[in-house]
């Protein structure tokens, strides 16, 4: 005779991917307000924080390590760009690649946002090798899933 199902297997409560989902939108609950102090959402402070680390690289290299389709970035850029905190400009090798560059407003910028990671690491209340290995873990679970996408 089959198993019945399990119904906790079912419980919302007992999904991971609740677990994730949830504390994601607590995540950028906590973020909005220290963003909206520097008019940025929260996709254009991942932008910001790639172009901090590397001035200069194309919308491309963006969409792949933000794990986001190219077409779903391009408003934002753009949004970023109309604010005057970068600029596109096509690559001398292929015109098809937007590179993408601070200006000097989108460099002064960082200067305002220096305490907001900081704000967010003591909201946790994670101690430092805590958060590392949430990191790690959550790091090491994007992998797997990506493998399998």
């Amino acid at each position: 005779m089959p198993k019945a199902p399990d119904d906790a297997s079912l419980k919302l409560d007992n999904q991971l991917c609740f677990a994730l989902y949830s504390t994601s939108l607590a995540m950028n609950k906590l973020y909005k307000p220290l963003l909206d102090k520097v008019d940025l959402t929260y996709v254009q402070y991942l932008i910001m924080l790639l172009l901090w680390e590397q001035d200069g690289i194309t919308v491309t290299q963006v969409s792949h390590k933000l794990f986001q389709e190219k077409g779903a970035l391009s408003p934002v850029v753009k949004r970023l760009e109309q604010r005057g905190l970068l600029t596109r400009q096509a690559s001398d090798s292929d015109e098809r690649q937007k590179h993408l560059y601070l200006t000097t407003e989108g460099k002064q910028l960082k200067d305002k946002v220096q305490g907001i990671p900081e704000q967010v690491f003591c909201a946790s209340r994670l101690d430092a090798d805590d958060a590392l290995t949430l990191k790690q873990t959550l790091e090491s679970l994007r992998k797997q899933l990506h493998k399998l996408t």
